[in-house]
């Protein structure tokens, strides 16, 4: 298997408080970066785009 290159955000904080994001083909990829080999999460790309609008649009409050 290839190695997925992992990114974080640019406004990751010091304190570790933040999730990497991987895309392979068709996929998005996203896992604790305190826990690199814990559980990873998938997504297609259509319900990640989905997730990013809603943050972008400020809708997804519990």
């Amino acid at each position: 298997m290839t190695e997925l290159a992992w990114k974080k955000s640019t406004r990751s904080n010091a304190g570790g408080d933040c999730v990497e994001v991987a895309t392979p083909t068709r996929a998005v990829l996203v896992r604790d970066s305190k826990d690199q080999t814990g559980p990873i999460l998938s997504f297609d790309t259509t319900q990640w785009a989905g997730f990013v609008d809603g943050i972008k649009a400020d809708k997804l409050h519990p």
